[in-house]
């Protein structure tokens, strides 16, 4: 099981016991799993780092080919002809037009014969002799060729004219790029530098998130150390207001010092007061960072504990491994080498372009073979180039544009190495200076515990008056106080100084680590 598994089980185990009302401790890595998995900012950029994952596929798409399909129906009130109205008109009538040149011509023959003749007297006489010469001219009169040519004009106009009241046309169409200048190519590129950019913007919020509930988390401990210290010294005045009170019945000690007694543990009963107030608001304030009900009844695993413990001695890591490490170092990184592929991009709009194309179309009525009512088609096949001549020097603008901007990031970058050196330098130095406030607390507080000791001893042998044992509980207070502060100072600078050096990694850092790790072998 991955260690996110485990995290997410170690959740629900948690959830359902807080939801039955019983008291569940919690560790300092449970608290920060259940802010994870909880926090609705780092739930939105979980939702980022997906859709970077969606648009780097969607980049991919582009090497293969695209397939689509498209049908068409459309009625129209008019057919199409392929002649002009006046050449239509005339091959329609044009049996009309001959069979009145056919009766022109027979009148015209008639009277050029009985001009021949001369007279009609002969004419008439040549007739009675040749009688198929009369019946031809009587069938000829009578022939009519309108209809039977009009019916062969109609037929061809008919052949002319296309039937689309009802037309249907598809095509389907198939286009693979072969080269568009290095642009897809770049675009792949781009899109999974900026799924990896996501991953770091995510990474980001992640380390503050950390670091918000590690300082919640530790909050808590020192002011439940506290209230303990508050306890124990509440505790204490009142036993010694016991024993003073019978000290004052026995006549050794004076009702000033009874007084002083009374004052003290009056104090220390409002500071019990306000320590437990402070534990609650701090308790509530963890709650609401690992999304649990406010008044949910939770105690810290090392709130129990007598002393703050130290925290784990870091592996110096090098300049270059930190900038490696630190998301924000990465992101600007991320962020040059994407204008670099928006360089590639915009150079690519100056160079040629091929692709290739094909396509089946079929339509109704068919064109192929008469204009059929009937579906046909055919197939094409193509290549497309486009080569860019002048575009007013657009895309190399762009280009230039690109190219400034990754410079931008660089010098970004530089500058955040520049901060990082020092933020890891401070933080280093103020590490050392806890770990000496802590050396030198813990010395003080024994010194406090030592003369708290004899202190006490003396006030109960009589020796010591009541405002010296007083105030060596108070130095004692002081003195543990001031111990529980240096040790959560060491922890609270142990937490910058872990995210300064990039130490909290996400399980996307993980699991990109494992895939290094994974290539390598």
């Amino acid at each position: 099981m991955t260690p996110f598994g485990k995290h997410v089980i170690t959740i629900l185990a948690a959830t359902v016991s807080l939801s039955a009302g019983a008291q569940t401790t919690l560790s300092l890595q449970e608290c920060r799993d259940m802010a994870i998995q909880n926090n609705k900012n780092i739930q939105q950029y979980q939702t980022k780092v997906e859709m970077a994952g969606y648009d780097r596929k969607i980049a991919f798409a582009n090497y293969m080919p695209k397939i689509s399909a498209t049908g068409v129906y459309l009625h129209n009130t008019r057919d199409l002809s392929l002649l002009p109205e006046d050449a239509s008109n005339a091959i329609k009538n044009a049996g009309t037009t001959a069979q009145a040149y056919k009766d022109n011509a027979i009148t015209q023959l008639s009277d050029a014969l009985t001009q021949a003749m001369g007279s009609s007297e002969y004419l008439t006489s040549f007739i009675q002799s040749h009688p198929e010469i009369l019946q031809l001219f009587s069938s000829a009169s009578k022939a009519d060729i309108a209809t039977a040519i009009n019916q062969i004009g109609a037929n061809i106009n008919d052949a002319f004219t296309l039937d689309i009241s009802n037309l249907y046309a598809g095509v389907v169409s198939l286009q693979q790029p072969v080269f568009v200048g290095g642009k897809i190519v770049a675009a792949n590129r781009m899109a999974k530098l900026a799924e990896e950019l996501a991953k770091n913007q995510y990474d980001i919020q992640y380390q503050d998130l950390i670091v918000t509930v590690d300082q919640a988390y530790w909050q808590i401990v020192s002011v439940a150390n506290k209230k303990k210290l508050a306890d124990n010294y509440a505790t204490l005045l009142h036993d010694m207001q016991r024993d003073v009170d019978l000290a004052v019945k026995e006549g050794v000690s004076t009702e000033s010092d009874a007084l002083q007694v009374r004052v003290k543990a009056n104090e220390a009963d409002m500071l019990k007061v306000k320590a437990d107030n402070g534990l609650t608001l701090a308790k509530m304030l963890l709650c609401k960072q690992i999304g649990l009900p406010l008044n949910s009844d939770i105690t810290l695993t090392d709130e129990s504990l007598d002393e703050i413990p130290l925290p784990d001695d870091l592996y110096q890591k090098s300049l270059e491994e930190i900038y490696q490490d630190r998301p924000e170092t990465r992101s600007l990184d991320l962020a040059g080498q994407i204008y670099d592929e928006k360089v590639n991009i915009a150079r690519a709009d100056m160079m040629p372009q091929v692709a290739l194309m094909a396509n089946y179309l079929v339509t109704n009525p068919n064109l192929y073979h008469g204009i059929q009512h009937e579906f046909g088609g055919q197939f094409n096949f193509g290549v497309m180039v486009k080569v860019p001549i002048f575009h007013g020097f657009e895309a190399l603008n762009k280009t230039r544009k690109a190219k400034a901007e990754a410079t931008l990031y660089r010098l970004q970058m530089d500058d955040a190495k520049d901060l990082i050196n020092l933020q890891v330098t401070q933080l280093r130095k103020q590490q050392s200076e806890a770990y000496e406030k802590l050396r030198m607390a813990k010395a003080n507080l024994d010194s406090a515990e030592e003369n708290r000791r004899t202190a006490t001893i003396g006030l109960e042998e009589g020796v010591i008056p009541a405002n010296t044992a007083l105030a060596a509980q108070t130095a004692w207070l002081q003195a543990h106080s001031e111990y529980i502060d240096a040790g959560i100072e060491l922890q609270m600078n142990n937490v910058n100084l872990q995210k300064a050096m990039g130490n909290y990694k996400s399980h996307y850092d993980l699991e990109m680590q494992q895939e290094v790790a994974d290539s390598r072998q």
